[in-house]
């Protein structure tokens, strides 16, 4: 599988703009089992060392925008989470979304209607002083509820960008998300609607280590996996500023 492939910018004009601030990878392994349960026909769940990981990810989103207009304050601006999973499609790893909570209906709704993505609108907060992080979340709509994050964690020393083939890179080096043209039912896998594929550009993501000092989540046991136990593997990055290119239909050929 090339995992290098994918962070290559593509030809195409960007679909639109963002920057991506203040980002924690917590991760959980899961059983491969339960995982793949919950994906579209096409996908298979990407592993490292045979393990299978599900990713909660909360960060804030700044100037986001398309391709034609600038930003607009009181609507470029939010803080987002996501529940995902590593897949691949035929040798194309990517990331399979379980769900999205961002802290603006126009982006919820923009983001079920044009990217077909199982986005739900929160409450959020998030701080940062003196090097700790507090991050807030709770679900407003649509359900399954309870669905909250409750997260306060230490930025520890940086360690520039993840190597190749190490385990850091396999969690946040993904530049493909797939995408079904209908969404599911909540906390359902996908049936019959034909996948898509989308494509993310950035420089690679400047990590450091941190230390998780609170963490209480419901997240993941509503996107239908097993709950969660145990400290998380944790980074943290600044962020990056993205170029985000339009959702095209999986090629027969990689199905």
């Amino acid at each position: 599988m090339d995992r290098l492939a994918p962070s290559q910018r593509p030809d195409d004009r960007p679909a639109g703009f963002q920057r991506w601030r203040s980002l924690a990878f917590l991760h959980w392994e899961v059983p491969v089992e339960a995982v793949a349960a919950l994906l579209p026909e096409g996908l298979s769940v990407d592993t490292f060392e045979g393990r299978a990981y599900v990713g909660v990810v909360p960060f804030t989103m700044r100037d986001v925008s398309p391709w034609w207009s600038p930003s607009v304050p009181g609507v470029s601006n939010f803080h987002e989470l996501n529940v995902r999973t590593y897949v691949h499609a035929q040798g194309q790893p990517g990331v399979w979304f379980f769900s999205l909570e961002a802290a603006s209906s126009i982006a919820v709704i923009a983001a079920r209607t044009g990217w077909h993505l199982p986005y739900h609108r929160a409450s959020m907060e998030l701080e940062e002083h003196e090097g700790e992080v507090r991050y807030e979340s709770r679900r407003l709509w649509p359900g399954p509820k309870p669905a909250e994050l409750s997260l306060r964690y230490r930025i520890g020393e940086s360690i520039g960008a993840a190597e190749p083939d190490t385990f850091e890179h396999f969690l946040a080096e993904r530049y493909l998300l797939f995408a079904c043209s209908e969404l599911p039912p909540d906390a359902a896998r996908p049936e019959g609607s034909p996948l898509r594929v989308g494509q993310v550009h950035h420089r690679p993501y400047p990590l450091h280590r941190a230390e998780v000092l609170e963490v209480r989540e419901s997240v993941v046991a509503a996107c239908g996996l097993p709950q969660t136990s145990g400290p998380p593997h944790v980074l943290y990055s600044p962020g990056v500023d993205v170029d985000v290119f339009a959702l095209k239909e999986l090629p027969a050929a990689v199905r």
